[in-house]
């Protein structure tokens, strides 16, 4: 079984494409298949010791998800599944879209509730991120000047995101080496 468990909450499809985009750069022998979460179960997370996550966040800083207008259940139906479950020894990084433009005071603050359930589930979160080089004004995602999780803006600063996925990626390597 692969070291690394990749899971994704999308309704548009580009938090998916990160997915594969990091699946592909660790390669098979290193990360399993990326899995919507719309179709995982609380097992299927805890199978991994180590996790990466991904959301974006809609509109005023919300989780996707039903009530949020997406065709299909994700992460703003699975956080609650997880109410009771032990991620204790289980390492979860996280990754965030979010536009800084159109949403400047809550740019990736879904990123939050992500970091937050799997905290208090006793799961150890890695992975924070500068917030140099992004420009907007407020964040849940924010603590001590850095992201809670890798931040990427694929309507502003899509040119960016290989670089920042690249070296988040090499940042994290050390969990399953």
């Amino acid at each position: 079984m692969a070291k690394v468990g990749i899971f994704f909450g999308t309704d548009t499809g580009n938090t998916r494409r990160i997915a594969k985009d990091i699946s592909t750069a660790l390669g098979s022998a290193v990360a399993a298949k990326p899995v919507n979460v719309r179709t995982a179960s609380v097992a299927d997370l805890q199978a991994y010791d180590f996790l990466i996550l991904g959301t974006p966040t809609y509109g005023e800083g919300l989780l996707p998800g039903l009530s949020t207008g997406n065709a299909t259940e994700s992460w703003e139906e699975f956080l609650p599944k997880m109410v009771g479950h032990d991620f204790s020894g289980k390492t979860v990084a996280i990754y965030g879209l979010g536009n800084q433009k159109s949403y400047p005071n809550e740019f990736i603050d879904a990123v939050f509730y992500l970091y937050q359930q799997f905290q208090d589930c006793g799961a150890t979160v890695v992975g924070d991120w500068s917030t140099e080089g992004y420009n907007f004004k407020a964040s849940k995602s924010v603590v001590a000047d850095r992201f809670l999780g890798l931040a990427l803006d694929q309507e502003n600063q899509k040119d960016l995101t290989p670089e920042r996925l690249a070296t988040w990626l090499k940042t994290l390597a050390q969990y399953w080496s």
